[in-house]
């Protein structure tokens, strides 16, 4: 027994097996590295040892780095030593794999001579997601294996390929039928002990002149896209520099080449910034210990409204595994969610999201009716209809009626004060808000919003619930809009302002864009529908402070009926059809109508202007909604805005970013702001709090 039992060896006949356990996923710790080193010398200086099988105990080979090690110095032996003792080994080491082998873990594999897996096993590298690059020799031993095409689609992605996959691109060498690794790399290694071993080496691989011609040429095809989707990611560009050395440079080079590229990544402002967000992925799904309790068994739902929102949280659940009873007023209006249910279930057979016995399973649970009676008997019932809350509170009086004293009673409203909704019953303790983001059976955020008396098993129960569905949970306590709404309506509003004084809605979605957005504002509200937001102003307007500045723009957009894509114009045009929007001319001159209507006279705004107003609108009113005690802690603001709002990931969240501008920098700007509109720019005591104890934000993440 080795390292604090996290390496275990034992001789089976000549084969020295190497077995990593350090539960639960076998990260590659120090001590695990420092193992497996002294593992590969003792069997080098044992004669009677012919072989090494490399495994991992328990459902995983190696899934990667030890998240531990994220926040401090790498302490020796690194992996790259790990690796060069693997492959340097004058006996054979074969790596047997099950479940999944990422990253490190991957590496170890490819510095191994030999490699099998079970049928369940997956292959990735992950590191791009984490702004780094295999550093391990990675970059330089994959393409020697796998070739460049196959090692770029892997860790350009990020994603894992399955077993069947690993085989047929040349990863592995041997697809065993048994879920046993032990077993399988046994009996493949005995093979290799009884005949004559020729070791191979991925150092000893020689590239042929056409494998270099087509790998130079997916490189370059790999350097345009990268361009063409406009990432900042730093890692990209070092992942391909790296991949070229492995074909234009002696091998000592290209691993040096690698080490610099992967160093230069590991002090990068974006690795910490993807840092933050992978350990606050995980932090956020833990239930707050207020809400501590035992969740409630949910295995059947209702979805009260079959419309797109409706019809798709109804596929989320069905996905989940739960049976499912669709509700609408009327046979017609059933059959019509009913049928877009199956239609999204069909797309998902169609693009292999599904096996035909998935797809066919998951229709025999779902059922529809037009009597509330139909959800007497299930778990939780999810109401999705028309945002107005007359109308839910009539539906949450009929659910209280009918539904079983333990069910769920959960509402799917984007802003209404859940409150109010359920004031009135009496069973509020049952009441839970779910806001799903659309479409709800893809997008992977879920708020949970927490009235002021639901019971703690019943917020229990919603965490449970997304993660059984595979979402990222984030508690919210109830606001107009809540958490992401909430926000997004106050940078929403910078945006406008901006559009009004000056600055084209074309300039400013660009310059959002190139910050790394996938959108900007006003394609969003093109993509949503300009409609959705005039009714939230409608609803809105008597109870509107009088100091607050208003821009019409919107609503005569939606007056003139440009309700965005759906009707073919919005701020953009969008003609024949096309998702892609044009400018238009009739949105400009109707911008400076109301531009000479209100006696504003535009000035010109730069890009970096545009994105300091619309990022401190953003992270003022995230501050805010931190410290009223909306969102617990910042890092559920930045999980918010990545996972709903899609703020780009490798800037952290616009907490982290903020912590990384400079709050300081950040208050004197909206002090800036206020010279002009000190009703709006009012900054968040929170936001003046750090600063003047000298804190971050990220101080109040634990």
């Amino acid at each position: 027994m080795h390292q604090a039992n996290l390496i275990t060896t034992r001789r089976e006949g000549t084969v020295l097996v190497v077995t990593v356990q350090n539960p639960p996923v076998n990260a590659l710790s120090v001590n695990v590295r420092h193992g497996i080193i002294e593992a590969i010398k003792h069997a080098q200086n044992t004669a009677a040892i012919t072989a090494i099988l490399l495994t991992g105990q328990g459902k995983h080979f190696i899934a990667g780095a030890d998240i531990n090690e994220f926040s401090r110095s790498p302490q020796a032996p690194l992996l790259p030593e790990v690796c060069d003792c693997i492959e340097a080994s004058k006996k054979p080491v074969l790596t047997s794999m099950s479940g999944a082998t990422l990253g490190g873990g991957l590496e170890i594999a490819l510095a191994a001579h030999f490699r099998v897996a079970t049928p369940s096993a997956t292959f990735g590298f992950p590191e791009v997601t984490l702004g780094l690059i295999p550093g391990a020799g990675g970059t330089q031993r994959a393409p020697r294996l796998i070739g460049i095409k196959s090692s770029l689609a892997m860790m350009l992605t990020g994603k894992s390929i399955n077993a069947h996959e690993a085989l047929s691109i040349g990863l592995i060498d041997h697809l065993n039928q048994s879920e046993d690794a032990l077993s399988n790399g046994l009996r493949f290694i005995q093979t290799l002990v009884k005949g004559e071993i020729n070791i191979r080496r991925r150092a000893d691989v020689k590239i042929s002149s056409k494998d270099l011609e087509k790998a130079t040429l997916a490189l370059d095809e790999a350097r345009q896209g990268s361009k063409a989707i406009g990432t900042s990611f730093g890692a990209t560009q070092a992942l391909i520099e790296a991949l070229e050395g492995s074909i234009t440079l002696p091998r000592h080079e290209g691993m040096a080449r690698e080490r610099a590229l992967f160093l230069q990544c590991l002090g990068s402002p974006e690795r910490s910034a993807l840092v933050h967000v992978f350990q606050s992925e995980r932090k956020v799904m833990k239930l707050p210990s207020e809400f501590h309790g035992s969740a409630r068994p949910i295995n059947s739902a209702g979805v009260v409204g079959g419309g797109t929102m409706g019809a798709s949280i109804a596929v989320c659940l069905l996905n989940g595994g739960l049976s499912v009873v669709l509700i609408e007023q009327d046979n017609d209006r059933l059959e019509t969610g009913l049928e877009r249910i199956r239609s999204i279930l069909q797309h998902l057979h169609s693009r292999g999201r599904m096996s035909k016995q998935e797809h066919e399973a998951v229709l025999q649970r779902l059922q529809g009716a037009t009597d509330y009676i139909a959800l007497s008997t299930v778990d939780l019932v999810i109401e999705a209809v028309f945002e107005d809350i007359v109308v839910k509170k009539a539906v949450f009086e009929r659910l209280a009626e009918v539904c079983n004293p333990k069910s769920i009673l959960a509402t799917n409203t984007s802003y209404l004060d859940i409150n109010e909704i359920s004031s009135g019953l009496s069973r509020r303790s049952d009441v839970l808000g779910l806001h799903f983001f659309s479409p709800a059976h893809i997008m992977r955020l879920m708020e949970i919003v927490v009235p002021q008396s639901t019971s703690k098993d019943v917020v229990a129960s919603g965490f449970e619930l997304a993660r059984r569905l595979g979402k990222i949970a984030v508690r919210s306590a109830v606001s107009d809009g809540f958490i992401g709404n909430r926000i997004l309506a106050n940078y929403r509003k910078a945006a406008e302002y901006m559009m009004e004084d000056g600055a084209s809605p074309y300039q400013i979605d660009s310059a959002v864009r190139a910050f790394g957005f996938p959108m900007g504002p006003f394609q969003i509200s093109d993509l949503s529908g300009g409609d959705i937001g005039w009714a939230q102003r409608k609803r809105k307007a008597a109870t509107r402070d009088y100091r607050e500045r208003y821009v019409p723009i919107a609503d005569r957009l939606c007056e003139a009926g440009w309700f965005g894509q759906k009707t073919g114009r919005g701020y953009y045009r969008y003609t024949d059809g096309k998702r892609i929007g044009e400018p238009d001319e009739d949105v400009l001159l109707l911008i400076e109508n109301v531009r000479r209507e209100k006696g504003i006279k535009p000035r010109s705004f730069t890009d970096e202007e545009i994105i300091r107003r619309y990022l401190a609108a953003m992270i003022n009113e995230a501050a805010n909604v931190v410290d009223q005690g909306v969102a617990e802690r910042p890092l559920d603001i930045d999980i918010t805005m990545i996972h709903g709002y899609a703020f780009p990931r490798y800037r952290g969240g616009p907490m982290k970013y903020a912590d990384d501008y400079g709050l300081d920098k950040l208050l004197a700007d909206i002090r800036e702001f206020a010279l002009e509109d000190a009703y709006f720019w009012q900054p968040s005591n929170l936001l003046q709090e750090r600063v003047t104890t000298s804190g971050l934000f990220e101080d109040l993440n634990n």
